[in-house]
């Protein structure tokens, strides 16, 4: 399996949502749950090294240089599935199985929230799903949320409109803000945990998301 240093490359050091901290933090907490549910650990950990690689290279001073003729740009609409191509390129490389290989690629494929079309089949699928979503609530997923709406300039909180509400579109103009995240996304996370210790961990940390968001929204509005 790939190493940390050599799975750094594969991300960039200056994203606050999705960069190299986030892997680290997604890897210590698969690793809990891959041990608590009794998960394939070197599954699970190559999975979480590769769940978010980009198929670039990223140099100490962030310049990107190709590694492949892939696409370089990855949308986070289909990064899983690049992602997965990446792991089993990388694996393979390593003489890994070919039934090991789709494990991995399994749980890259199956770990996107917006993308339901491959649901985590396998335990380990299930716990990198958990790892990932853990990460986007509590103290550090209020954190990436608000990283995440600025980097897009968009702002900390803005009332949704009734259309995204319902839909999870927004209005034309209408701020698409770390609370729209929260309501659309954040908000729902906790009730799509599968393995009984995430399910344990998520509850405190979907406590402290709402308690954040809620409170957030009573300041903005003067209520508090």
């Amino acid at each position: 399996m790939p190493t940390i240093e050599e799975a750094r490359k594969w991300y960039p050091y200056d994203d606050p949502v999705h960069g190299f901290a986030h892997i680290l933090r997604v890897l210590a907490m698969a690793e809990r749950l891959a041990i608590a549910e009794g998960a394939d650990l070197e599954i699970v950990r190559t999975a979480a090294l590769l769940h978010d690689a980009q198929p670039v290279a990223f140099t100490t001073d962030n310049q990107q240089s190709t590694v492949s003729n892939q696409q370089s740009e990855i949308t986070r609409s289909y990064h899983h599935l690049t992602s997965a191509e990446l792991a089993g390129e990388v694996l393979q490389a390593e003489g890994w199985k070919a039934s090991r290989i789709e494990a991995v690629q399994h749980c890259v494929r199956a770990h996107r929230f917006r993308d339901g079309r491959e649901p985590p089949q396998t335990l380990e699928a299930r716990v990198l799903f958990d790892a990932d979503k853990l990460d986007a609530i509590g103290a550090i997923g209020v954190a990436r949320a608000i990283a995440y709406a600025a980097e897009a300039g968009q702002p900390a909180y803005a009332l949704p409109s009734q259309r995204f509400l319902e839909t999870g579109q927004t209005e034309p103009g209408e701020p698409n803000s770390a609370y729209h995240e929260f309501v659309f996304k954040l908000n729902k996370l906790k009730d799509r945990l599968y393995t009984p210790a995430a399910r344990q961990i998520g509850e405190e940390r979907h406590r402290y998301l709402e308690d954040f968001f809620n409170q957030l929204a009573l300041e903005i509005t003067g209520e508090r």
